[in-house]
């Protein structure tokens, strides 16, 4: 259950990139809001505000928790890296569940954001209470699957991307990646962090 230092790598880039181009919403300018959604964005700025600091912080954070040397040397670092982590996928997740009915694409792709917020809210839930009751390594998988959620942030704008790229029609791509930005993600990481049965004796 280990996380490379290649892949390590690769997720933090791309998580800090995400952070950064996510900064111009704190504008509060309307031109910096996603087109389809401007005016929704408009009438909705305190949970959308809500959602982006959550999950912006959750973002930025997150990969560091990952680090073996941090938690090895700085463990009490660790721990409140951890705190601001998980108080942050609680506010972001708030606000997605209160965006998630105003959602572009319909009742379908807000259903898949809400199912993102309710997954990111109960992954951070088990993982506080595992580490709560000293069950560090149950603790451990319940952090890698949570922010595997939190880095649908990236999922979803590399499938959008990748969506325009083909010039497939963008509201049905964008109700589909509503759902395809984070279960694959909870699949996979529920798989990495499988119990692994010992061997049956011989």
């Amino acid at each position: 259950m280990r996380i490379t230092r290649a892949g390590w790598a690769v997720m933090t880039v791309l998580s800090t990139f995400i952070v950064v181009s996510s900064a111009k919403y704190f504008s509060f300018d309307p031109a910096a809001y996603f087109a389809h959604q401007r005016a929704t964005y408009l009438s909705h700025q305190v949970p959308l505000a809500v959602h982006v600091f959550g999950a912006v912080t959750a973002l930025a954070v997150g990969p560091w928790q990952f680090s073996g040397r941090l938690r090895e040397r700085l463990p009490r670092w660790h721990r409140r890296i951890g705190v601001a982590y998980l108080l942050a996928c609680l506010v972001g997740g708030v606000g997605a569940l209160l965006l998630a009915p105003v959602a572009y694409g319909g009742a379908l792709s807000g259903a898949g954001f809400a199912g993102l917020a309710a997954a990111w809210l109960v992954t951070g839930g088990a993982g506080l209470r595992a580490v709560l009751d000293g069950r560090v390594a149950d603790h451990r998988r319940w952090m890698i699957r949570s922010f595997a959620l939190t880095f649908a942030a990236v999922t979803l704008r590399l499938m959008l991307l990748a969506a325009t790229t083909a010039g497939l029609d963008f509201r049905a791509s964008y109700t589909a990646i509503a759902w395809l930005c984070w279960v694959p993600n909870l699949a996979l990481a529920c798989w990495f962090t499988r119990t692994r049965r010992a061997p049956a004796p011989a």
